[in-house]
């Protein structure tokens, strides 16, 4: 099945809400038409197109269009400087662009071709190394849309024509499937074109909205927005794009009264492959507070330690994910990166525990290694989190004449909160191992994020390095941790 068949039929039924404008499904059959006229006179069947246009109707009528030529599409991002779009078409070879000034044909020295199944060509996050490509299929996209919306309904009367509320970027993958979710579904897409905590609010209002997903950035906005009191009639968000703290997933949930279901997957699978649900939240909303839940049908979960032989429960080892549908193919995205029995290795530390949970307890490669000891940054900044001065934090390696390497940590205070970094290396020594403890401290008034909302720690340990001397604040004798590794 090609994923142009959600467009389903035209009618007067509107399917589209953007910017005060709404789209009917006949208007957007039109859109797609034209759009697909284009591409056909331009020569582009079956190639792969690139897509910068923000949060309109258009960009959807754009992806169906090159579906119904037989091309993928790779998602641009229209707020991106030139130079970096630019560079995204290169690397991925497309043979033309849709942007505000229309459809441009390009003549890549590269050109991609596109395979019968192939509907995204999606970047990874590249919070760890540079963004690689992954191709994403028409059947392994919809076999994940049908698992969830399966999951959804639990007899044949379908599910309220309740929209679909999208606060994040179609260039993104969590835009693009909330989209197709709605479209697969049968329910309107309300877009945002840029998140705002009082139109969200607004939003949520007028369209009646009880569930949504939210990066946990989008969360922190709406905690510190004093403007709005209230986000009723909204009972769940599913947290998205980027790890959410479990402080900030209790602070959202004290003043909402919302219910806050994290999750995990990864560009690669395609989507969440781990999750709570509303049933999971009844029972288990405060003990499990922290994990991402459990797999989601489909799935297996294993973990391995570093001589690759599989762990118990609770035990702390490299995160390995298998599912039914197809993983993408064999490239340089995908290298390394599966295992001879077909699991794909995800590069997160995590632990699974006796009901299923799962912990991730860090990614392998911001692993801080402090003279031989190992200290995982997610640890540190949630104690930090924890502190009543600490609004957020980030904790990253920094080079070590002596001991290699040493944590430090980037703190963003509270509002009319003081800079106290003994009170800070206290707090820390009290709740875990002296060796964790970050050797230097520094704030921000901001963490620099990345486009899903994931805090970019190399553009930190960059920023401070190149400050006069190479170093950040200068720490009090007490802030200096002793015992192992120091």
């Amino acid at each position: 099945m090609n994923l142009a068949a959600l467009l389903g039929d035209p009618g007067d039924e509107i399917v589209v809400h953007d910017a005060g404008r709404t789209t009917t499904a006949r208007e957007l059959r039109a859109e797609v038409e034209r759009r697909e006229e284009e591409l056909r006179v331009s020569g582009l069947v079956g190639r792969t197109v690139g897509v910068r246009l923000p949060n309109r109707a258009a960009v959807i009528a754009a992806w169906f269009a090159i579906w119904r030529t037989g091309g993928a599409f790779v998602p641009l991002n229209p707020l991106a400087p030139d130079a970096e779009a630019e560079r995204a078409a290169v690397r991925t070879g497309v043979a033309g662009v849709i942007d505000a000034t229309g459809l441009s044909r390009r003549h890549p020295a590269v050109e991609r071709s596109s395979g019968a199944d192939d509907a995204i060509v999606q970047f990874t996050s590249g919070t760890t190394g540079e963004p690689k490509a992954v191709v994403l299929g028409h059947s392994t996209v919809i076999e994940l849309l049908d698992r969830v919306i399966g999951s959804l309904r639990t007899d044949g009367a379908g599910r309220a024509r309740m929209p679909n509320l999208v606060p994040v970027s179609c260039s993104l993958w969590a835009g693009i499937y909330q989209v197709l979710f709605a479209f697969r579904l049968g329910v309107p897409v309300v877009l945002m074109d840029r998140f705002t905590p009082p139109e969200f609010a607004r939003l949520v209002g007028e369209h009646g909205i009880r569930s949504s997903v939210l990066p946990p950035a989008a969360m922190v906005m709406l905690l510190h927005d004093p403007a709005v009191t209230s986000l009723a009639p909204l009972r769940y968000v599913r947290s998205v794009s980027a790890p959410l703290s479990p402080v900030h997933a209790r602070r959202f949930h004290e003043r909402f009264g919302i219910a806050v279901l994290n999750g995990y997957g990864q560009t690669e699978l395609g989507g969440e492959a781990v999750g709570w649900s509303a049933a999971d939240w009844k029972v288990h909303g405060h003990d499990k507070l922290g994990s991402v839940g459990r797999p989601h049908a489909g799935f297996r979960l294993r973990i391995r330690g570093d001589d690759g032989e599989p762990l118990g429960v609770d035990e702390v080892g490299e995160l390995e994910i298998v599912s039914g549908a197809a993983l993408p193919p064999a490239d340089a995205a995908m290298e390394g990166r599966v295992t001879d029995d077909g699991w794909l290795r995800t590069g997160d530390l995590a632990r699974i525990d006796a009901d299923d949970f799962v912990w991730i307890c860090g990614r392998i490669g911001a692993m801080i290694n402090r003279g031989g000891l190992k200290v995982s940054p997610d640890e540190v900044e949630e104690v930090l989190r924890g502190h009543p001065d600490v609004d957020d934090v980030a904790v990253a390696a920094r080079t070590d004449d002596r001991l290699g390497e040493v944590p430090w940590a980037w703190v963003v205070l509270r509002s009319g909160a003081r800079f106290d970094p003994d009170d800070l290396n206290r707090w820390c020594r009290e709740r875990i191992a002296a060796y964790k403890v970050p050797a230097g401290w520094s704030t921000l008034s901001e963490l620099p994020r990345n486009e899903i909302g994931k805090v970019v720690r190399g553009d930190l340990v960059r920023a401070e390095d190149a400050r006069p001397g190479g170093a950040g604040r200068p720490q009090s004798a007490s802030a200096r941790p002793s015992g192992p590794g120091r």
